[in-house]
């Protein structure tokens, strides 16, 4: 792989062992995905930061990065940690001394502590065509496919590695060729809200590739975020809505699937696994400002867990009165917080994602419905 005379240099450690680090990682990575060469980012965001899904080897890691000095070159920001920072949720001690211990290391690489899975509703919006080095999978999917940036679908060590370095390898979804798409999806039923979008990326999703969706809908950007999050728990980086996401091709000579509402309720089915959660847990992906205030204007009776960025947090309190029963939690979500261990035995949620991991990374049990449908508990 070529590279610049600067990149030769931080490669030799001339720039101090993180940077060469990081190069190392970079050029291997491009070596083995044919890249021809570095190219510059404007923005990252870094995840690898829960202490439930890195625990002490990664805390371990980040201390020693963190301790050499390094400083991240491009605007870095953070996905959600395992606990809130201002104390919402009972989480143990010990694991919040850690968790503590993983955001000092990151603040004092220059990382913006944002702690949020949708960067683009809080501090780091890149514009189309931009090339950035993003690890969250939903919000890969959301910035290449609804905002038409361009990233890879990067692990928490080769982003840092990009938000250190500023540069990431030319291969992927950063090519042309690679974001064609693969096949077609039509949609044969009516897409009727957030759960139907959800399922259907969750439908999608097992199939890999490129999809292009058609139907006879006009989703909005939460729409968007559910069906990408959904893609996302497989291998699907970058979708194309027809009419909707920007530069959307042409669906000449593509593979044709059908996708009806026997489909959708058989994705809702796969992940439902219990009919009367005890915790309604919303957000995940983060919600937006509009989704938070949907839950409020529901004006639910029992008690709902918002997960949000500290952004919408901090605007809907300063605007609206929170009822008692509605929490909104910033900085966290259902998925890396240890709901099990804080007594946590089965959540309520609108999103294929939440429930996906739900059951196969916190063993909790599931109900993927309606936001209606889990307010009034029928």
């Amino acid at each position: 792989m070529y590279l610049t005379a600067e990149e030769e240099k931080a490669l030799s450690g001339e720039y101090g062992y993180a940077t060469q680090k990081a190069m190392e990682l970079l050029v291997t990575l491009g070596d083995v995905n044919g890249a021809e060469r570095l190219i510059p980012v404007t923005s990252v965001q870094v995840s690898g930061v829960s202490y439930k899904t890195i625990g002490d080897a990664g805390l371990e890691f980040l201390t020693e990065f963190s301790s050499s000095g390094a400083r991240v070159k491009v605007l870095t920001t953070l996905n959600p940690a395992g606990a809130p920072l201002s104390g919402e949720l009972p989480v143990p001690e010990s694991f919040l001394r850690r968790q503590e211990e993983i955001l000092a290391a990151y603040r004092s690489l220059g990382v913006v502590l944002s702690c949020t899975c949708t960067p683009y509703y809080a501090c780091n919006l890149p514009c189309r065509g931009e090339t950035i080095a993003w690890a969250e999978s939903s919000s890969v999917a959301y910035a290449n496919s609804v905002i038409g940036a361009r990233t890879n679908r990067e692990s928490s060590i080769s982003a840092l590695a990009s938000a250190i370095t500023g540069k990431t390898p030319l291969y992927g979804l950063h090519l042309d060729e690679n974001r064609q798409p693969t096949h077609l999806v039509e949609v044969t039923t009516e897409l009727r809200g957030e759960l139907d979008y959800t399922c259907l990326g969750y439908h999608v999703s097992r199939m890999g590739g490129v999809p292009l969706f058609r139907a006879e809908a006009s989703p909005g950007s939460e729409e968007l975020k559910a069906l990408g999050a959904a893609l996302a728990t497989g291998s699907v980086s970058l979708f194309h809505f027809h009419s909707v996401t920007p530069g959307t091709p042409a669906a000449q000579d593509l593979e044709k699937v059908q996708v009806g509402r026997e489909e959708l309720e058989e994705a809702r089915d796969t992940l439902t696994t219990c009919d009367d959660p005890e915790l309604i847990a919303l957000g995940c992906p983060h919600a937006s400002l509009r989704e938070v205030l949907q839950v409020l204007e529901h004006e639910p009776e029992r008690e709902v867990w918002v997960f949000t960025s500290a952004q919408v947090k901090q605007l809907v309190e300063r605007h609206t009165e929170v009822p008692e029963t509605v929490k909104l939690i910033p900085d966290t979500c259902m998925v890396v917080a240890p709901l099990e261990e804080m007594g946590v035995r089965s959540v309520g949620v609108t999103s294929a994602k939440a429930a996906y991991y739900s059951l196969h990374l916190s063993r909790l049990g599931v109900r993927l419905d309606t936001l209606e449908a889990l307010l009034s508990g029928k």
